[in-house]
């Protein structure tokens, strides 16, 4: 089965945020990080991964994706802190 994920990127505890939706997490990852495509993320320093979610279905992602995106910054700041607390790089937990 091929999954579908919506990610946060920040630059820092508390920063900058940015969601997004790929059907392939560490593909899409090392692109922010290495800055290998120009954009909000690069343009940012958004470099680390802070929460993901995998959806069997990309239409259950680009929907959840489209939600998040509507939210304040303080129930995205509240997504990532109730799954990661310290705002760890989550970057080695896909990269393997």
């Amino acid at each position: 089965m091929r999954f579908s994920f919506v990610y946060l990127m920040a630059n820092r505890p508390n920063g900058v945020l940015y969601v997004g939706v790929t059907s392939d997490l560490v593909r899409r990852v090392w692109q922010h990080r290495t800055g290998a495509l120009p954009g909000f993320t690069s343009r940012y320093g958004l470099k680390t991964l802070v929460w993901f979610e995998a959806h069997n279905d990309i239409m259950a992602a680009i929907a959840r994706e489209k939600a998040i995106k509507h939210w304040t910054r303080a129930a995205k700041v509240r997504l990532i802190q109730d799954a990661n607390p310290d705002w760890r790089d989550l970057w080695p937990d896909i990269s393997g």
